[in-house]
């Protein structure tokens, strides 16, 4: 039995998924990194201003928000660990300077976090939905 290959069905070439995943880290269009990603500070765009490639179909969902704690916490804890041992601060200070820290943390990395699962998701051509938005 031979194997057949359909001539109809286009070949679709691979997208650079490193380079997709660093100009989402920067905010910037997976397809050409000059144009932005984000229309607010959550919100991904309909299209990129500068290519013209469609974003509104990317969709992140809680992936952002999980890798932020995740990564926050691993940030933050030792340092709590470490701050407690050697100094002893009185808990409400350690509360403060912490919690100050990691919403500061949280903030930053929250879109830029959104902005590689974007870039992850157009280099892999994962589109949230089909169709056109109406």
């Amino acid at each position: 039995m031979e194997a057949t290959t359909n001539l109809d069905t286009p070949q679709v070439q691979d997208r650079p998924v490193k380079q997709a995943l660093l100009r989402g880290l920067r905010l910037k269009c997976p397809n050409c990194g000059s144009g932005p990603l984000m229309r607010g500070y959550l919100t991904t765009r309909e299209h990129c201003a500068v290519c013209g490639e469609e974003l509104f179909h990317h969709r992140a969902d809680d992936g952002p928000a999980y890798l932020t704690v995740l990564i926050s916490g691993h940030i933050l804890a030792p340092l709590l660990l470490y701050v407690f041992v050697a100094f002893r601060p009185d808990p409400l200070t350690m509360a403060v300077v912490f919690g100050t820290g990691f919403t500061t943390v949280a903030l930053f990395m929250l879109p830029r976090l959104k902005g590689m699962i974007v870039g992850i998701q157009w280099a892999k051509r994962m589109h949230g939905f089909g169709g056109t938005r109406s």
